[in-house]
């Protein structure tokens, strides 16, 4: 099609409704002369918030329809999957989620049907680890579910960004999976599709369940048509639950893929062997020959193997058997880790006879430092501040690497001793930023440390490096990043108490 002139690009804003007519001159007038290029309005409507990049290439491609479901705004695309798109849109400056049926699917009646079932079920569940479901739109033409929005992550982008979570945090995280799942349970409903990808990181590092599609599916009377389902997740629980003879939709079997979750979360990859072989998903000799967590991950808490072991139990019977109990199971882990070593003994009891690992001891080696970390993800954040203040430094946080050198006053005493810049998804804005911090005069003597991926050569090639500048990278244990501020810190005065 045609590329539409600045002039009628600038008009089909306004006549679309996705802007005042009146702000979209205003906007055209703040550009003045008349040799005004389509790139130029573009990126002027986009600057001035009028139109985001889904709504450009749509109006650029001369779309008419799918600005608006309902009375909700598209804004951007955020998800897609096999059975349906996911879009952030806005409705009387509200932000909400809208989960829109794909087009091939909305002339099939079991799909039609299995989608609106899922969104009458989520309208039941209020908890404040699953994603909840406001409104449920039957249009036989666009069907919808009006979805809360969650600013974060998908549980499998943070165990791929991290590799491996420090056992803590998957176990924090698990726990409240098992929330969400205790509280469907107790309505009636279990999940059935669990995996990372079906996990939302909110921004405050809280875990929260999304789609419970496949607890709808389950609803169907024929078995052999959810080992036909294309989900991969589907084929999984029928072949476990054909393989141990239970019926299907059996609690348990939440339980073991919640065990899954919680292997990969440790292990950096998945218990089971992943196949896009149907066949080969449905053979029941993938729950029979998993390998222990503790020769995947060195030094692995042994009340953790215990739980993991328990929760994937090929054996029914052995499973920890609800939901509910499951999430009991991991708080009494939780605390014993807090409490004790979290080894076991011979009769296999949890040991307790220290009160704490070398790596978990709380000391006072931070006393008397202030650290400043500069890290965009709440995750990551709040992981490292727990940590840090545990071993007594006190921790400032900085989500903008300029405003984190805009806090670095030639004139005033400087905010921390330490800077700790995350580049892991600040990229190339931490590394401006660290090297500028070695470069002003009144920053240089003041240490600084990088995070960075092994996978971001470029940014390990171009860091700046000295006594006082040191990389480290991710994942990274507790004991290294110790071990590295104390490095960069040696010779550095610690601050009379009572003054920082």
């Amino acid at each position: 099609m045609e590329q539409p002139t600045p002039e009628e690009f600038a008009r089909r804003i306004g006549d679309l409704g996705l802007a005042d007519r009146r702000t979209v001159d205003h906007a055209m007038g703040e550009l003045g002369g008349t040799e005004i290029t389509l790139d130029a309005v573009v990126k002027q409507m986009q600057r001035r918030g009028l139109v985001t990049t889904l709504q450009t290439e749509k109006i650029l491609r001369g779309d008419r329809i799918g600005y608006f479901y309902g009375d909700y705004k598209v804004l951007y695309l955020i998800g897609a999957g096999t059975f349906a798109r996911v879009y952030r849109a806005s409705k009387d400056d509200n932000v909400y989620a809208i989960k829109v049926l794909r087009k091939r699917f909305r002339d099939e009646p079991k799909e039609m049907e299995q989608f609106l079932r899922e969104g009458r079920m989520g309208l039941k569940l209020r908890h404040p680890n699953i994603v909840s479901i406001h409104d449920v739109i039957a249009d036989a033409k666009n069907p919808f579910l009006v979805m809360e929005f969650v600013e974060g992550q998908t549980l499998r982008e943070l165990v791929r960004l991290r590799g491996k979570l420090p056992v803590d945090l998957a176990l924090r995280l698990i726990h409240e999976v098992a929330s969400g799942l205790a509280h469907a349970a107790s309505m009636g409903i279990s999940h059935r599709d669990l995996k990372l990808s079906n996990v939302l990181i909110s921004s405050d590092g809280k875990a929260k369940l999304v789609d419970f599609g496949l607890a709808a599916l389950s609803d169907r009377k024929n078995p052999e048509e959810i080992a036909d389902c294309p989900n991969a997740r589907a084929i999984d629980y029928a072949a476990l639950e054909r393989g141990t003879g239970v019926r299907k939709d059996d609690p348990r079997s939440d339980v073991f893929f919640a065990g899954n979750m919680l292997y990969h979360m440790l292990a950096g990859e998945p218990a089971l062997t992943e196949t896009r072989d149907r066949l080969a998903r449905l053979n029941v000799s993938r729950f029979q020959e998993i390998k222990p967590i503790n020769e995947q991950v060195e030094d692995i808490p042994g009340v953790v193997n215990q739980l993991l072991t328990r929760m994937m139990e090929f054996n029914p019977e052995k499973r920890i058997q609800s939901s509910a109990a499951l999430q009991a199971e991991i708080r009494k882990v939780m605390d014993l880790l807090e409490k004790g070593t979290g080894k076991v003994n011979d009769d296999g009891t949890p040991s307790v006879a220290s009160q704490y690992d070398d790596d978990d001891a709380p000391t006072d080696e931070g006393e008397g430092y202030v650290v400043m970390l500069v890290e965009s993800k709440a995750t990551l954040q709040n992981a490292i501040r727990e940590r840090l203040k545990a071993r007594g430094y006190r921790v400032l946080i900085i989500q903008d690497p300029n405003r984190a050198l805009a806090r670095f006053d030639p004139l005033d005493d400087p905010p921390a001793d330490c800077v700790i810049f995350s580049a892991a998804e600040l990229g190339s804005l931490a590394l401006e930023a660290f090297n500028q911090f070695a470069s002003d005069d009144h920053t240089s003597e003041i240490p600084a440390i990088l995070l960075v991926d092994r996978r971001q050569t470029k940014i390990i090639a171009e860091a700046r490096r000295g006594p006082r500048r040191k990389l480290l990278a991710l994942p990274l244990k507790v004991r290294e990043l110790r071990v590295g501020l104390m490095k960069v810190l040696s010779g550095t005065q610690r601050r009379p108490m009572g003054t920082y």
